[in-house]
């Protein structure tokens, strides 16, 4: 096995670890989160576990997430177990409800907002940087 096939094949390891994803459960915590977000900026991930569409962009976005727990937080929200969390931050922050749906706030405010397949992690990083 040559070095690129040795490097491919530890990305891919890296990949399958997971992602540092907090899990959020309550109403409680996600206004804790936005008020967090005036340290460092926070990215919510709407996940409907019943949805393919829903599993083929957490699957997607978990591929390509190339930031650190030092740029963002990134939450995962099982919306199906947590309805009522969905829609506190569709009231938190004004943005309608979607899912699959990403949802980044810095300094309390909403800086990037995707849904179904337009969610890219690059962009979602990249709207912190503003």
């Amino acid at each position: 096995m040559g070095w690129f096939s040795r490097s491919k094949g530890e990305n891919k390891e890296k990949k399958k670890a997971g992602l540092p994803w907090m899990q959020l459960t309550s109403v409680e915590q996600m206004k804790k989160a936005i008020e967090l977000s005036s340290e460092k900026p926070i990215l919510f991930f709407k996940h409907s576990t019943r949805c393919n569409i829903s599993a083929m962009a957490l699957n997607g976005f978990q591929q390509r997430w190339e930031g650190t727990p030092e740029e963002m937080t990134i939450y995962y929200l099982d919306l199906i177990a947590h309805r009522d969390v969905s829609n506190a931050i569709a009231e938190e922050t004004g943005v309608t409800h979607q899912s699959p749906q990403v949802v980044v706030v810095k300094n309390q405010e909403v800086v990037y907002v995707a849904s179904h397949s337009g969610i890219d992690p690059r962009a979602a990083l990249n709207s912190i940087k503003k």
